[in-house]
């Protein structure tokens, strides 16, 4: 509708799944690359819209943007799909503490434009995503959006509740990072 072309600019590696939820940092960062291609031609000399699904730690989209510019895109601006993940999910998702989301602690979009390089980052808003998501289904009047709104549906979740699952989830990378150096 735009009139923008369309072409897929990374080819991405179906056998890498998702990097947010890997051990370190390092291992995040090789497994981004490892994980996409870019299509050269598609980018060299061109202004490009990239769109992803959600940014969670900004590692990955760091990377695409690096490697857009590396294969010659004139600039580069990024469109998230999902609103900024701000608050961990407590239900069962392996989630960074609100440390490590880079939209955690209310950053502003600008500042995690300058973090990722782009020259534009754009989010869907959180009304944006309940009217779309409602819209498949209209009998569903709520669901969780706990990780971009803070409002976790069971009720029972606290600000004091998530600080100290973040304070164990620290403790045990800790630990972690001691044993293996212990080794």
């Amino acid at each position: 509708q735009s009139g923008i072309p369309y072409g897929m600019g990374f080819i991405k590696n179906k056998y890498i799944g998702r990097t947010f939820i890997q051990g370190s940092q390092k291992q995040r960062e090789n497994s981004v690359r490892i994980k996409l291609n870019v299509v050269s031609s598609t980018v060299k000399g061109k202004r490009v819209v990239l769109v992803d699904d959600s940014i969670v730690r900004g590692t990955t989209i760091k990377e695409i943007v690096r490697m857009a510019r590396q294969s010659g895109a004139k600039k580069v601006f990024i469109a998230s799909g999902a609103p900024p993940v701000r608050y961990p999910n407590v239900y069962g998702i392996d989630m960074p503490t609100t440390a490590e989301l880079i939209a955690g602690d209310n950053r502003p979009t600008e500042q995690i434009r300058i973090e990722i390089g782009a020259d534009a980052l754009v989010y869907q808003t959180i009304e944006g995503m309940k009217e779309a998501v409602g819209g498949l289904n209209p009998e569903i009047k709520r669901f969780d959006c706990s990780c971009f709104d803070g409002d976790y549906v069971t009720g029972d979740i606290t600000p004091q509740y998530i600080a100290e699952l973040e304070k164990k989830r620290l403790e045990a990378k800790a630990e972690a990072k001691k044993a293996a150096s212990d080794d």
